[in-house]
């Protein structure tokens, strides 16, 4: 069997150069891993571009998500026989029906409403994005901040319709093995909820990170690289 390829999906207010600590630790262990340009648009979108992505690589492959990525994941893996695991980093892991915003609220502790700036789109809705002088304490408060800094000026906004999506049928956690690392400060989804999701899904490994924050790929690359490669190694075995 071909070796499998990490494919790296990011979630709202992130892009792909967040993963670049997660890869560089990958890549020492001899594990080649690709990241996503998510779209942020719509659940159903951006997971077909995902399972594009996957198609194109032809390969097997592990679907790593982080926070609203663990919605595209759950989506694009469903039926696709090249997807051999899922990470869920910082991540939902949504039941059918169960969209982004309300996972986020079902437990309390979340602050991201206070936080988010609401800006209209010409074809309809709204697109939110981070408020930046607020970003670094809602989104990555254990990050350096000079690199906090950057994440919020080079920020993707994501639109309501993306947050309000839910899966279309069965999620894939169900029939794939599945990891899980988060952290117990994450001020967009409350620790109690990523729990919750884990522990709901039976997660193959079930990491909390003391002290972390939301941007897990940034100020935990090592955490969450060695969750990855105890999946890649469960896949090879």
């Amino acid at each position: 069997m071909s070796e499998p390829i990490v494919v790296l999906v990011h979630g709202a207010f992130a892009e792909s150069a967040s993963w670049n600590g997660v890869i560089e630790r990958l890549a020492a262990e001899g594990v080649t891993a690709t990241a996503v340009a998510n779209p942020l648009r719509s659940l159903s979108g951006d997971a077909q571009y995902l399972r594009d992505v996957v198609a194109s690589l032809g390969t097997p492959v592990i679907l790593v998500g982080h926070s609203y990525g663990g919605q595209v994941i759950t989506e694009a893996a469903a039926d696709n026989p090249p997807v051999r695991a899922l990470v869920y980093v910082s991540a939902f892991a949504p039941e059918a029906g169960e969209t982004a915003l309300g996972l986020s609220g079902k437990f309390p502790g979340s602050t991201l409403g206070d936080a988010v700036v609401a800006r209209p789109l010409s074809g309809g809705g709204n697109e939110l994005s981070i408020d930046v002088a607020k970003f670094p304490a809602q989104f990555a408060a254990d990050a350096d901040p000079a690199q906090a800094a950057l994440m919020a000026a080079t920020q993707r906004p994501v639109t309501e319709l993306a947050l309000t999506g839910s899966i279309s049928g069965a999620p894939a956690w169900r029939t794939l093995p599945s990891w899980f690392v988060w952290g117990d400060a994450d001020k967009n989804i409350p620790a109690e909820a990523l729990r919750f999701m884990t522990e709901r899904a039976s997660g193959v490994e079930q990491t909390e990170v003391p002290g972390a924050g939301h941007a897990l790929p940034v100020s935990a690359p090592t955490a969450v690289a060695q969750t990855i490669l105890s999946a890649a190694g469960a896949v090879r075995s």
